[in-house]
């Protein structure tokens, strides 16, 4: 009878040890959770409220209304990619694609005099090269970085040829209002991000194919057994991105009244920096769309902030390249210790 009360006092211990483990692994998943979703809005409020008490000019509506404009084409870019490392890809032919774009919306706007024909021309082109890249690397099995790496060099080169190496002025007035004007007092521009980063935020929360995108980005041989068409989800967001590049190209042509074919070389690395930061997980499976806005935005107020505070801009981009290296350390950090406990 001792020996038999002895053994339920060890199974007692024992039991309570093990139920102290899985409390403290559920409630680190639980930190490490709200760490990844919510991480990048702290950080966003911090240096508002930074940037607020430090310069005058900040909260300025000309000023917040000039950073909106600013980046709304790299916001849409970013938002196209967003899909892409969700999906479990890389696409480094953005800037190419961006530049390309604002060449040929240019000629056919000089060419037709239509608007939109010379947005849907810039789109469609846009959609064409990323489905060029969706089929190199999710068909022909080429590594996305190397894909996307050759991609954009080739693309860089049409421009070229198809400008002559010169930019392609344009001086109607519709084009230019596109990326200059306003509607209800806010650039048309930023309707355009708002506009495009609904549509990506519907497909991905509230349709099937965003299911599918986050299990191909996630475990793609478990989405294929389960009938999932990795393939064909993986081109698409290729596809999407692409078409983001097309019509941020198109936006920012129409802003400065030119389509230069030797633009966008760091717009690859703003877009991925700002899904990054958003929380985005370079290998696949996680992300959102608002939070890719954030990013978007909190690397805007960098740039503007330090711009309004005379700080020396090398120390801007060594704020920018230390944001990003930690973002995908606490990725990295965060699979690692998900994966252990």
């Amino acid at each position: 009878r001792i020996h038999f009360s002895m053994s339920i006092f060890r199974f007692t211990d024992e039991s309570d040890a093990l139920g102290s483990v899985t409390r403290g692994r559920l409630l680190w998943r639980r930190v490490s959770y709200l760490g990844r979703e919510y991480a990048v809005i702290l950080s966003f409020l911090v240096l508002l409220v930074v940037l607020s008490t430090s310069s005058n000019v900040f909260l300025t509506r000309e000023n917040i209304g000039n950073l909106a404009d600013q980046y709304s084409a790299t916001g849409i870019i970013a938002v196209g990619g967003t899909l892409v490392l969700i999906g479990g890809g890389f696409d480094l032919s953005v800037g190419a694609i961006y530049a390309v774009a604002g060449v040929v919306a240019a000629q056919v706007m000089n060419g037709t005099g239509s608007l939109a024909l010379s947005i849907v021309a810039a789109c469609a082109i846009g959609a064409g090269c990323g489905l060029g890249n969706g089929i190199g690397v999710n068909f022909f099995r080429i590594n996305p970085f190397v894909t996307t790496l050759a991609t954009s060099l080739i693309i860089s080169s049409l421009a070229l040829y198809l400008s002559g190496g010169l930019d392609e002025n344009v001086t109607n007035f519709s084009f230019t209002h596109l990326g200059q004007g306003t509607w209800f007092t806010v650039k048309i521009s930023v309707w355009a991000l708002a506009a495009f980063a609904a549509f990506a935020w519907i497909l991905l929360d509230r349709t099937i194919i965003g299911r599918f995108i986050y299990a191909a980005g996630g475990n793609p041989e478990a989405a294929r057994l389960a009938g999932v068409p990795v393939g064909a989800i993986k081109t698409l967001t290729y596809v999407i991105s692409g078409l983001s590049a097309g019509l941020g190209g198109v936006i920012v042509a129409s802003r400065i009244g030119t389509g230069a074919p030797d633009v966008g070389a760091d717009i690859p690395l703003q877009a991925i920096a700002a899904i990054v930061v958003g929380g985005t997980s370079i290998f696949g499976g996680e992300g959102a769309i608002w939070r890719t806005m954030f990013g978007v935005y909190l690397l805007a107020m960098i740039g503007n902030g330090f711009n309004l505070l005379n700080v020396n801009a090398v120390y801007q981009q060594m704020a920018e390249g230390a944001i990003i290296l930690g973002a995908v350390g606490l990725d990295a950090w965060f699979r690692t210790s998900r994966r252990s406990s």
